[in-house]
């Protein structure tokens, strides 16, 4: 791929073939965007088995061969048509049993396999997973995706487990979205009651010159309903049909997906036509009607099928949902009538059926009002510039690290702490004396909020000329985490917010290094304040041994991967035992500038040290001689 063209994975949650809105948003999308040179695939359940190993070993292939994924052999299933991008079968949809309330989507089986070796083993730009609720395929790629991730909301149905089951959880994979947005306002308006973000609003698109369909060539009011709600919503339009005035010129089409029988009462059976696939598309149909009726009561709704009349120059009649309303609008562009009511569906029906000037007036009012395709292929397109632009530069600076080369290789631990931090008891001598025996070539003292025991530290180190002393400081904002300021010479002070600590950072010119990113045992910056300053981190700390999960440290670890961050790790010991239980071994650097071109190169070590028994040490050391540290440190400011 060229610095233009982006690596894309599109994940749907719906078995590929079926018929759903949410797959034909993916598919449009897709199929624009490959036009466009980008490199898409589309990751779905399929009803396939074979499919789904065709697909298995084309990831595999990937993983030595990416360009394979996206190339033109691919014969597998296509979005959009022969040319469209590939369509990975990722697992099999197992389909809900029916039932009175709203149907489930098929939940996904031997789904975490195939995602896990695609989405961890091709390097990808953007992952854009939808309705990533659990469980379903997009939950599952957040789960394993190591790139950037786009996540966009459909469906404005409430999902009980996700919402109140396993709620605390589904934020935590939430909190992997590096860009959310939905499909309308009033999913906007659901998914912020549960999960509060900043959601963009991605409209679908709809053709507006399709070539129309009916099955009869006469002169009356075509009115036409397509089975893509529940079932229920075609039985209400029926009722509403049977008591429409056949003195008036009228006539309608269902159609239905497969061949479902669809009971005609006596009176209706000369007036009703019954179509499927063979004879015309839904949006055929839609085209070729003068009237579009969508009379969901709520559990499955089809707003694609308003934005196709809209499109079309075809009036809609449908079910006063939120929905549909934001569609429709107070009468501007369709009618509404309250969801059951087929009394107040029969009346509005007459009332088309009886005004041409009435469905002229909707028609005229409807113009523009729906977009193309292409403007949502622009509008997606640009949210995935804006997201990738805010990545590192990962070749930073080729001359610095080209002039390091030949220095020499020096371990360096980047976090750790003296008793001039409250909650530690090490004396800067006995640091200064353990970082030697442990061979240590140079250390960052970054105490919380104070920098007298790195400045102690770096003075006496001048002297002996043992260990190289970063001076830094770990500062504690107002209500934004800790950050830790390296290679500064001023003490920061503390409860700026976190965006004029950084600040003062630059101003001194340091670097700035987030520790403990996701630990959520410490003070940390959550995932929304860590894209605020994503483009002002220089480190992101990807180890630290004592976070208590090691959960923590691999979401660091992501999260520096996907924006292409230097990663660092540090022991932060608070005990003179816990020294050097990781390492940087970098090459040996002169000021911020070499340090930071430096750890572009660095490898991590890990020793083994036991997190119960360092954090006793810890426990002990400071609560034993808390009387005696404080003092020290009131001796020390005067």
């Amino acid at each position: 791929m060229t610095p233009e063209q982006l690596s894309i994975v599109q994940v749907s949650p719906q078995p590929w073939g079926a018929t759903h809105e949410v797959n034909e948003f993916v598919e449009r999308v897709s199929a624009g965007l490959a036009e466009r040179g980008h490199g898409v695939v589309v990751a779905a359940p399929s009803r396939s088995r074979a499919a789904v190993r065709e697909s298995r070993r084309a990831i595999l292939a990937a993983r030595d061969r990416p360009a394979s994924l996206f190339g033109r052999s691919w014969k597998g299933e296509r979005a959009g048509g022969r040319d469209g991008p590939p369509v990975l079968a990722v697992g099999s949809g197992l389909s809900m049993p029916r039932g009175p309330g709203p149907r489930a989507a098929p939940v996904p089986i031997d789904l975490s396999r195939p995602l896990e070796d695609l989405l961890g083993g091709v390097d990808l730009d953007v992952v854009h997973v939808h309705d990533p609720f659990a469980p379903s395929a997009g939950a599952v790629a957040l789960r394993h995706s190591r790139s950037l991730n786009v996540g966009t909301f459909h469906e404005p149905t409430e999902r009980i487990l996700s919402t109140q089951v396993a709620r605390p959880l589904v934020e935590i994979f939430f909190g992997r979205l590096d860009a959310r947005t939905v499909s309308s306002g009033a999913t906007s308006e659901l998914i912020q009651r549960f999960f509060p973000g900043t959601y963009e609003l991605v409209e679908p698109g709809a053709d507006g010159h399709v070539e129309g369909f009916w099955p009869t060539d006469g002169k009356a009011v075509r009115i036409g309903f397509c089975l893509e709600e529940e079932r229920g919503a075609l039985r209400l339009f029926l009722r509403g049909l049977r008591r429409l005035p056949l003195e008036l010129d009228w006539e309608a089409a269902v159609w239905t997906p497969s061949a479902t029988e669809v009971r005609l009462a006596r009176r209706l059976r000369e007036r009703v036509h019954v179509l499927g696939p063979r004879q015309a598309s839904p949006e055929e149909l839609i085209a070729g009607a003068d009237i579009v009726c969508a009379a969901s009561g709520g559990p499955k709704m089809a707003p694609g099928l308003l934005r196709k009349a809209l499109a079309s120059g075809t009036v809609p009649v449908a079910s006063h949902l939120p929905l549909y309303q934001e569609l429709i609008g107070e009468g501007e562009r369709g009618l509404l009538f309250q969801a059951g009511d087929a009394l107040t569906l029969t009346g509005q029906l007459e009332r088309l059926v009886s005004a041409p000037s009435l469905r002229a007036e909707l028609v005229k009012g409807a113009q523009g009002f729906v977009r193309d395709w292409d403007a949502v292929v622009d509008q997606v397109e640009e949210i995935y510039r804006r997201v990738a632009a805010r990545r590192h530069d990962a070749d930073g600076k080729p001359a610095v690290r080209q002039r390091l080369a030949d220095r020499r290789a020096i371990h360096v631990d980047l976090h750790m702490h003296t008793d001039h931090s409250p909650d530690c008891a090490t004396p800067v001598d006995v640091l200064l004396q353990t970082a030697k025996e442990r061979g240590l070539g140079a250390i960052a003292i970054t105490d919380h909020n104070e920098i007298s025991g790195a400045l102690a530290a770096r003075e006496r180190a001048q002297r002996d000329g043992d260990v190289k002393v970063i001076v830094a400081e770990e500062v504690k904002t107002a209500e934004q985490g800790e950050v830790i300021g390296l290679f500064i010479e001023e003490k920061i002070p503390r409860g700026m917010t976190m965006a004029e600590t950084i600040g003062e950072i630059r101003r001194q010119g340091g670097l700035v290094y987030v520790p403990h990113p996701f630990d959520r045992l410490h003070s940390v910056p959550d995932y929304e304040h860590l894209l605020d300053i994503v483009e002002d981190i220089d480190i992101l700390e990807v180890f630290n041994p004592r976070v208590a999960l090691t959960a923590f440290n691999e979401e660091a670890e992501r999260f520096a991967a996907k924006y292409r961050i230097v990663p660092g790790a540090g022991s932060d010991s608070h005990v003179a035992q816990g020294l050097g239980s990781v390492m940087i071994r970098v090459h040996d650097f002169d000021g911020p500038e070499e340090f930071l071109e430096a750890m572009r190169d660095a490898d991590i070590v890990r020793k083994h040290k036991n997190l119960i028994y360092v954090q006793a040490l810890k426990f002990l050391q400071t609560s034993g001689r808390s009387g005696a540290a404080a003092r020290r440190r009131e001796r020390r400011t005067g």
